[in-house]
């Protein structure tokens, strides 16, 4: 399967989510996957990154042109998708990942899980998107959706459209198992 890994580009991050990150790749890669990501060199797309090269895994890179003068860019991908523009680098990013996996991250990841969930939700799509966990980064982000359900802002059954992982092998097993189905989960008003 093709994974697409979002995640935090930032450096100052503690080491367990990079740890963490890292060994989601390596994992990912033993079984066979691949990943397509925002290319970045640092933060948690670096560490998923290095994961994959560490097991010989086959990484695309995506990210529009102007990063490249930036020195962002991880450069042991197999191949680099250079996209126009931020938004076109998420559509293929979205069209080409078989699965989703959420790291830590900050507004750019925010909006990136928000918008599969809205495609899953909206059935344009239905594939697994697992949200990792990594110590316990998400429970406040899934609080809130909880607290959003409760007073009729998002639909109860959109928590069903994801999975939230405190571990490697819980965000694994949820984008090789995922058991969606987009007949049993209706949104008709």
């Amino acid at each position: 399967m093709r994974i697409c890994i979002f995640g935090a580009s930032g450096t100052e991050l503690d080491a367990i989510y990079i740890e963490e990150t890292e060994a989601l790749g390596r994992e990912l890669a033993k079984r066979g996957h691949s990943l397509i990501f925002g290319g970045g060199k640092n933060g948690l797309m670096g560490a998923a990154a290095r994961g994959f090269t560490a097991e010989h895994g086959k990484i695309v890179g995506v990210a529009p042109a102007f990063f490249k003068s930036a020195g962002v860019l991880y450069d042991l991908c197999d191949e680099f998708v250079y996209p126009d523009t931020m938004r076109d680098r998420k559509k293929y990013m979205e069209d080409n990942a078989d699965a989703f996996i959420v790291a830590p991250g900050g507004i750019g990841t925010y909006e990136e899980f928000f918008e599969v969930l809205t495609l899953k939700q909206l059935a344009r799509m239905s594939k697994p998107i697992a949200v990792f966990n990594i110590n316990g980064y998400y429970d406040s982000l899934y609080a809130l959706i909880e607290e959003n359900t409760r007073t009729g802002f998002i639909r109860a059954q959109t928590t069903e459209l994801f999975r939230m992982c405190a571990t490697v092998e819980e965000a694994v097993d949820c984008v090789e198992h995922d058991d969606y189905d987009i007949e049993k989960i209706k949104f008709a008003d």
